[in-house]
């Protein structure tokens, strides 16, 4: 149509070509509006005094329903009426200031706890206007001051201690290579509350969220090096979760838990520090195609210390750089996931949602996407007495979806249900997925509605690590519940120990409705024992829908004079951004770049001032040179799992959106 009108000419069936393009001829009726999460669950910003930058490191709800949120640049805020009631604008209160960079806050007994950078800090009014007098150091820890060195916490424990976590550093010739230069770096700390402190696990490379789940530690960690992807782990006392740095520690303290040392880690995990012809280190990078690559529970078997995670978070998936976990306690005040645990993620400024059971003594669990959206980096949360979930963000330079860089925001459920996956359990051959609606029947019994894979992660001192060893899943048969609220798949390919991805996309619900998010991913660490099911009392049926004809498929005749020269120019044309989108969105591209503005990486369009050529970014996906863009902190992992053809459609789209000079 563009051409038709840059050349002058008319169509004089161009209004009946619109139209038809606006409809599918399998349908005589418009389709109903596809329900969004908005519907369900909204987002309400707070408005914030003018000049005032939060920047959320921590926040926690007060027991009159207050909101105390600290931020990255040492104050404490009291925020009276977040939810805005009878339409009056929230009260911000200085309470403290000063404090070095707290990135948790905690409440109990009338007094705020922060994790500083090198302390854990109590903060107390005395006389009863709503401003700190007391800052009392409950326990101090070294710092070394490298950058990363960030403090995390306090939870609060059912015995009144409290734990907190450290962020490794980097080293200086290795940048690289997380480190623990001084005691706490890569470690759980439990501190009483008299200030006696007690080494409780190491393994951490960056611990930004802790969360008390019936009583039980779990904290979750980023990717990075020897961390193929996020997950969250079970934190008993003693664990190890996997990074080596902390271990540099277990021989030198005393009463460390963790009896494992860096040498006898290295013994069974090359460290692969290796020197170049001049002596200097050489960067590890992903060994392609390798025979038979590491993986975290192959270690475990000859280090029993090892901790597994209870739940993979898959990189650029469900969050790039995981944050605060929170157990849902309102009681079904904000929605149909009761008891069920939230876990924000900074850099794609969204929350997922997890589910977790004991298999055979160990937790394990699926995880979904739930909400996107937020105006910043999702780093912290808290519930208010309404049953909404506050949510304060912050990009603090690291990069983050969303137009600003940073924000207090309140999300609320709207009374609806969605039509979702409440959770997946696992089963001795398969899994049981149970929803929030009763489902269509004809739907949830047709295994062409249902997809998946198994796969897993290296183990290995590389900056994360693409999926490897995946596998369709190979589902043989679907039974679904009397009430229609479970579905039970049989599959007879679940692997112990890997991640199992699992489609819903055909299933609706009894009024027509489709699953929200309609993909889960199970870490199955154990697969329960119990009764299977017989293939006699499953649905085996495959139907593969037939394809509605759209006006795309209508052959519309046009001028002599044109006729040639519109097919010429769409073979030319880089794809529009509506075409390359899902491919965007599939390779978890939109989690870091966005087109026009920095985030957790450079703009596309940033990258295409660089006139790279088609093929040279296609290279640089599958193998990234972040040596090329040294002012982002998180460098890119490497994606040999997108196919070349995706690739070069989205290269050529990058490289459209800079013209070329004249």
């Amino acid at each position: 149509m563009k051409y038709f009108i840059q050349t002058g000419l008319i169509l004089s069936g161009l209004c009946i070509i619109q139209m038809l393009a606006s409809f599918s001829w399998a349908a005589p009726n418009p389709p109903a509006k596809t329900p969004t999460e908005d519907d369900y669950y909204k987002i309400v910003t707070l408005p914030t005094p003018e000049g005032m930058l939060l920047e959320v490191g921590g926040m926690t709800t007060l027991q009159d329903g207050r909101i105390a949120i600290c931020t990255r640049r040492g104050d404490v805020y009291l925020v009276e009426n977040p939810d805005m009631a009878n339409d009056a604008p929230p009260r911000f209160k200085l309470f403290a200031s000063g404090l070095h960079e707290p990135l948790g806050l905690a409440y109990k007994d009338n007094a705020l706890f922060a994790a500083q950078r090198g302390e854990l800090t109590k903060l107390k009014d005395t006389n009863g206007d709503d401003v700190a007098d007391v800052y009392e150091t409950v326990y101090a820890w070294p710092v070394s001051g490298h950058y990363h060195e960030y403090s995390y916490g306090p939870k609060f424990a059912p015995d009144g201690s409290m734990f907190v976590t450290g962020n490794v550093a980097f080293g200086d010739q290795e940048w690289w290579r997380g480190e623990s230069r001084v005691f706490g770096r890569g470690w759980t700390m439990r501190i009483t509350p008299d200030g006696k402190m007690e080494p409780w696990a190491t393994g951490m490379r960056s611990p930004c969220g802790l969360g008390m789940i019936d009583g039980e530690l779990f904290y979750d960690d980023n990717q990075g090096d020897y961390m193929g992807s996020g997950a969250i782990f079970h934190l008993k006392k003693g664990a190890f979760t996997g990074h080596p740095a902390g271990l540099v520690w277990t021989d030198k303290i005393p009463n460390s838990p963790v009896k494992l040392t860096d040498e006898q880690f290295n013994a069974v995990v090359d460290p692969r520090k290796d020197k170049n012809g001049t002596g200097g280190y050489l960067k590890p990078e992903n060994k392609e195609n390798e025979a038979n690559p590491n993986t975290l529970f192959a270690v475990k078997s000859k280090l029993p210390e090892v901790t597994l995670p209870a739940v993979w978070l898959p990189h650029g998936i469900l969050g790039i750089s995981n944050s605060e976990i929170v157990p849902d306690q309102t009681n079904g005040a904000f929605g149909p996931f009761a008891g069920q645990v939230f876990v924000g993620d900074q850099g794609q400024s969204r929350i997922m949602r997890v589910v977790m059971e004991k298999v055979k003594g160990e937790f394990q669990g699926v995880a979904f996407d739930f909400r996107s959206g937020f105006q910043s980096g999702v780093l912290r949360m808290t519930w208010g007495h309404d049953g909404s979930l506050y949510v304060g963000e912050t990009n603090r330079g690291w990069g983050s979806a969303g137009n600003t860089t940073s924000g207090l925001q309140r999300l609320f459920w709207t009374g609806k249900v969605p039509m979702e996956m409440k959770t997946v359990r696992a089963m001795p051959d398969g899994f049981e997925i149970e929803f929030t609606h009763p489902v269509d029947k004809a739907s949830a019994e047709n295994l062409a509605s249902y997809s998946g894979k198994n796969f897993i992660y290296k183990f290995h001192p590389v900056y994360g690590s693409p999926p490897i060893n995946d596998a369709p899943l190979n589902i043989k048969g679907a039974k679904v519940s009397d009430d229609g609220l479970k579905v039970r798949l049989l599959i007879d390919n679940i692997k112990q120990y890997y991640l199992h991805e699992i489609k819903v996309e055909g299933v609706k619900s009894r009024d027509g409705l489709p699953v929200l998010h309609p993909t889960a991913y199970y870490t199955l660490n154990n697969i329960p024992d119990g009764t299977k099911l017989a293939l006699s009392e499953v649905s085996t049926k495959r139907a593969t829908a037939t394809p509605t004809k759209t006006a795309d498929a209508v052959k519309v005749k046009v001028p002599a004079a044109t006729k040639g020269k519109e097919v010429s120019a769409a073979k030319t044309a880089a794809p529009t951004y509506d075409k390359v989108q899902p491919l965007l969105a599939k390779w978890t591209c939109l989690g870091c770049h966005n087109t026009t503005t920095r985030q957790v990486g450079p703009s596309f369009t940033d990258i295409a001032k660089r006139k790279y050529s088609n093929e040279r970014i296609v290279a640089l996906i599958h193998k990234p040179e972040p040596k090329n863009w040294p002012e982002y902190a998180t460098e890119m992992a490497a994606m040999p799992q997108v196919p070349k053809a995706d690739a070069l459609k989205m290269a050529a789209w990058i490289n459209s959106l800079v013209k070329e000079n004249p």
